[in-house]
């Protein structure tokens, strides 16, 4: 069978390839007659360019480069179909006569062809150039007569082989047609009928016949279709005498991995709760014993200085052993070793005897001890231990759940310290900013009442009163002003966002300078944007409250407007109509206007730019350019 396919398959492809061969060869002869059409109208268009050229006197460079360009491309051609692309294909039929014809175009075009034309271009007398071009025309006529026959005889090859071509195909249809009686013959005697067989076997099996087995009547392929349902019916019959304890195993597996997937997500719930390290550590604990039934549990932190081992939180250890175990050297111990080493430890002991204490834990009674270790990313933070008091191993599925656990408590306790530390930075920065403003503010009204405290102590002295009254006086201004200035810091650090949009709070601030000062003062908002977050809003807040100190205490303005527009970007402005000032003095080296100077670190905290406009005279305006949705962009990535 497998011969007779063999041979079949051979013949067939043997005429496939035939005509593959055959049908290239008709694509590389289409090919050359149409480039040879495509010569007989380049001809014509040389012709045509050279009248042009003698007619068009204006344009005759143009038209003559056109015509040095026609005539490369036509000798280009005809070398390309001389020389042939299988790659096209293209290439002449093997046909001597037409060999020749394209040999003798060749030498025509070279010449007389190409001289004539070249020499009418040459002349420099018209009269000349037209008689030579009339003399050329007749020359060019019998040249495109000829490629004319060339293209013919190409096409007459090319009908010959496809004649041929016909002749072999109808052949192929008659050895098909033998060859699939053939085929259908044989393959009803050696496939169909031991594939029936095999099809009435396996519905015997979905009957439940699982005994069902086929003859094996040849070692051929059907053969071997015939043992392999053999093997697969047996195969089944074991299988389904062994069900039932395979579910069992498979439930069993499924249960423990639920148990497992309950527990991470248990641990990972409870180690991301907004809670104490203490507690984190005291829950991680907690729930790994009541897990693998541990009668005691550690967790220790090394120290990134001194690398020492400190026992911070434990469940069920006794206190003598916690006494002895409260500190660990780098390498001391197992959980020394497992720190040093950076990997996990499950150590059997002996049961207790004189001789053979060698661990504190073995002396006080646990035959188990477990250490894993504590993990942030490359950095060893700690281990955490579990203790049994009979020998208990830990499958390779637990093994790697408790590594999987320490990692997560390192990540916890990482974060635990990162927001202590950004806790620690925000206190920092704002008592910074609260020191600049006080320095701004009371620290420099103080001096002030320093300095005249000391001219009243000298006034009275000389007993000069009329000056003794007029330093009071200014002493009174002094605490009234500063008096002020607490109860407006006082204001500023109770102010908080309670809206989701800034700009109630805004108007409020608004209305209770206006009520303080007597100034009157306006608000005005436009657009829309995306809605402040709250820590930018306070910072917003408390940059106006600035302004409205400055105008306060410097402008002597009637009158503030303020203004806010939405958008891509928030705008703010506070406009008042004061005396103004030199904006150019800002940059004054000694460390005055430091109210200023805060507005602009506020600013630069939440990504915004504080501008000041301002003459003398003219009053002055503040702006805060904040770019929301490019902090929010930012962000996102």
């Amino acid at each position: 069978m497998v011969w007779i396919a063999v041979v079949f398959m051979m013949v067939a492809l043997t005429a496939i390839g035939f005509t593959l061969f055959e049908s290239w060869k008709f694509q590389g002869g289409a090919a050359a007659v149409n480039d040879l059409g495509s010569e007989r109208m380049r001809t014509y268009r040389i012709a045509y360019l050279l009248a042009e050229s003698l007619r068009d006197t204006a344009n005759a460079q143009a038209v003559r480069g056109d015509l040095t360009r026609e005539m490369k491309v036509f000798e280009d051609v005809l070398r390309a179909i001389k020389r042939g692309d299988p790659a096209r294909p293209l290439f002449l039929p093997r046909n001597p006569d037409i060999v020749n014809e394209l040999d003798a175009l060749a030498v025509l075009w070279q010449s007389q062809i190409r001289p004539a034309v070249e020499s009418v271009l040459a002349d420099a007398h018209p009269q000349s150039q037209r008689e030579q071009a009339t003399v050329l025309r007749p020359r060019v006529e019998q040249f495109v007569q000829r490629i004319d026959w060339l293209v013919r005889a190409i096409e007459q090859d090319i009908a010959h082989d496809i004649a041929y071509l016909r002749y072999m195909q109808f052949g192929l249809i008659m050895l098909a047609i033998a060859g699939s009686v053939a085929l259908i013959y044989l393959m009803f005697l050696l496939v169909v009928n031991p594939v029936n067989r095999l099809r009435e076997g396996m519905q015997r099996m979905a009957r439940g016949e699982l005994g069902t087995r086929l003859p094996i009547e040849s070692s051929d392929e059907i053969g071997d279709l015939a043992t392999g349902f053999n093997r697969m019916a047996s195969h089944l019959q074991d299988l389904y005498n062994t069900l039932e304890e395979r579910v069992s195993q498979k439930t069993r597996s499924l249960a423990e991995k639920n148990r497992d997937l309950a527990t991470l997500y248990e641990v990972t719930t409870l180690l991301n709760e907004p809670t104490s390290t203490e507690t984190l550590c005291r829950g991680f604990l907690q729930k790994l014993t009541a897990l693998l039934d541990a009668q005691g549990a550690a967790v220790r932190l090394i120290d990134p200085k001194t690398q020492d081992i400190h026992l911070y939180i434990h469940e069920g250890l006794a206190p003598d052993f916690v006494k002895d175990e409260q500190c660990l050297d780098m390498g001391e111990c197992l959980c020394g070793e497992a720190a040093q080493n950076n990997t996990s430890i499950v150590q059997f002991l002996a049961p207790v005897q004189d001789a053979n204490i060698v661990f504190r834990c073995q002396k006080a009674g646990y035959q188990t001890v477990s250490v894993f270790t504590i993990r942030f990313q490359r950095q060893m933070l700690g281990v955490f231990n579990l203790y049994h008091r009979e020998q208990r191993t830990f499958s390779t599925q637990e093994r790697q759940l408790l590594e999987t656990l320490g990692q997560n408590l390192g990540v916890a306790l990482e974060n635990q310290r990162l927001v202590s530390r950004d806790r620690e930075l925000a206190v920092t920065e704002e008592r910074n900013l609260l020191a600049q403003e006080l320095h701004d503010s009371i620290a420099q009204s103080l001096a002030f009442l320093n300095l005249q405290a000391q001219l009243l102590e000298d006034s009275l002295k000389r007993s000069v009163m009329d000056e003794a009254r007029g330093i009071l006086a200014q002493i009174r201004e002094g605490i009234q002003e500063s008096y002020d200035d607490v109860r407006e810091l006082l204001v500023h650090f109770r102010t908080r966002i309670k809206q989701e949009d800034i700009e109630l709070t805004i108007r409020s601030s608004l209305s209770r300078f206006e009520s303080q000062t007597g100034v009157e003062t306006s608000c005005e908002v436009s657009g829309r944007g995306v809605p402040l977050p709250p820590e930018q809003q306070l910072q917003v807040l408390h940059i106006l409250q600035e302004a409205l100190s400055n105008v306060r205490k410097h402008s002597g303005a009637s009158r503030v407007e303020f203004e806010m527009k939405r958008g891509r970007d928030y705008e703010f402005h506070v406009r008042d109509n004061g005396c103004g000032f030199d904006p150019g003095a800002l940059d004054d080296p000694t460390g005055s206007h430091i109210g200023l100077r805060i507005m602009k670190e506020r600013a630069q905290r939440i990504g915004g730019e504080i501008r000041i406009e301002s003459r003398p005279g003219n009053g002055s305006e503040i702006t805060l350019i904040l770019p929301v949705a490019q902090q929010q962009q930012e962000a996102a990535a």
